[in-house]
């Protein structure tokens, strides 16, 4: 388990990738990146149909975060402004709103700014997507 939490997200996904190096870029928070197919997922505690699902936080505990609450957990991290918003996206009714927004864009993320077709495949079906044993 990693000292520090960590962020797993779909490498194969060019929306999801972009979202990733935004975060990154913009949001100073403290966490391992890593796309799921690299992932040590069991070492994680995660399964592979949950991150081909959506964006997981799992904490340096163990306890998986997913969606809008890994969202939530990750602007949390970052402190400030950051935090306030992510402190927002768990509280009622917020937390259900984001719910909705994130499955909507997630189930659509191949439409997305930056997304391509591959995104809207099942991991196994796609392109040159590295197997992970799970």
């Amino acid at each position: 388990m990693s000292a520090r939490p960590v962020l797993v997200y779909d490498g194969d996904c060019g929306f999801c990738t972009r979202s990733v190096e935004f975060a990154q870029k913009y949001i100073p928070f403290d966490a391992d990146v890593v796309a799921w197919q690299f992932a040590e997922l069991e070492e994680l505690g995660v399964e592979q149909h949950r991150a081909e699902h959506e964006v997981l936080w799992v904490t340096p505990v163990g306890t998986v975060y997913g969606g809008h609450h890994a969202v939530a957990k990750l602007l949390m991290n970052a402190r400030g402004p950051w935090s306030l918003a992510g402190a927002a996206l768990r509280v009622q009714p917020v937390s259900i709103a984001a719910h909705g927004v994130y499955r909507l864009v997630a189930d659509n993320r191949d439409r997305m700014p930056g997304g391509t077709p591959a995104c809207a495949m099942p991991a196994h079906l796609r392109p040159d997507t590295v197997s992970v044993a799970g």
